[in-house]
């Protein structure tokens, strides 16, 4: 395999001392398992603007802080340097994100360091020690669906409580360690109190988690834990060992409820016909 350059400077520089093999490839970056001495770890190589196809960004930047003022000026005059302002900003938002989350408790790969634009961090791997699958790549009991739903959404009111939002969270950003569900993949991630469409995100990443896990235990399709964190987040009694119930009364004069299942529909919808697209690769 021929290294990567990115990669290659890190040799260069000694950060790490092998490349051993792709792991995957995604539409924000590639993802490679390296060695760092006796350590096995993963490097995330983020791909250019032009290569990427994630869709929206201004939708996700909006409430972003920049590093600033000249770049946060440049940035919205949308200059040469302003864009690449941008593109720096939107690299540094997943590592500033996984030193926050990890420091508030969060399960996300532990971060190592940013050197060059590439991403070192842990490796997640199985009880076997080989790479984790996704969530959305394992078959499930319905305890164990359970179990998961409720360590899942303990991670988003743990990251809800320091104002973030995953914003694309699914069962393919969930990776299936040793000790359980580990949340991946945060260059989208969005500012709670910042960002007019927040509550979309957050219902939408709830929603998204309860569609999949659903599937091997109905009961979860009755719940409404998004709703019920960001009702308690608005009124500033969101904490990060809060109990939820999973009930929600909202306020019919003002709630589409027709929507809100629609979105629930939607999500799993999508989770489906993902996994119907995986299966078909797969066989091919």
């Amino acid at each position: 395999m021929k290294t990567p350059q990115g990669l290659q400077t890190l040799i260069e520089d000694g950060v790490i001392d092998e490349v051993l093999r792709p792991l995957k490839s995604g539409k924000e970056a590639a993802v490679y398992i390296v060695r760092s001495g006796d350590k096995v770890r993963c490097a995330k190589v983020y791909k250019d603007s032009a290569q990427r196809s994630f869709q929206q960004r201004v939708q996700y930047q909006e409430g972003r802080k920049v590093r600033g003022s000249r770049e946060a000026r440049a940035i919205g005059k949308a200059s040469k340097y302003g864009r690449k302002q941008q593109e720096v900003a939107w690299k540094n938002t997943e590592v500033d994100a996984l030193f926050q989350l990890r420091d508030a408790g969060i399960r996300v790969p532990e971060p190592y360091g940013y050197f060059h634009g590439v991403l070192v961090m842990e490796l997640v791997t199985d009880a076997e020690g080989f790479s984790a699958p996704r969530l959305g790549e394992v078959e499930l009991s319905a305890e164990t669906a359970r179990e998961y739903h409720r360590v899942l959404v303990r991670q988003v009111v743990r990251m809800l409580c320091i104002g973030l939002i995953h914003g694309d969270l699914s069962a393919y950003n969930v990776l299936i360690g040793l000790d359980g569900p580990v949340v991946i993949d945060f260059p989208q991630v969005v500012s709670a109190g910042g960002n007019n469409a927040a509550r979309a995100m957050l219902l939408r990443d709830v929603n998204n988690l309860t569609a999949h896990l659903g599937r091997w235990a109905p009961e979860l399709f009755e719940t409404w834990y998004g709703e019920e964190m960001w009702a308690m987040f608005e009124a500033g009694e969101l904490r990060p060992d809060s109990e939820l119930t999973g009930e929600f009364e909202p306020d019919e004069s003002e709630v589409d409820l027709d929507s809100i299942r629609q979105s629930i529909n939607d999500a799993r919808e999508e989770a489906l016909i993902r996994q119907q697209g995986r299966e078909a690769a797969a066989e091919e």
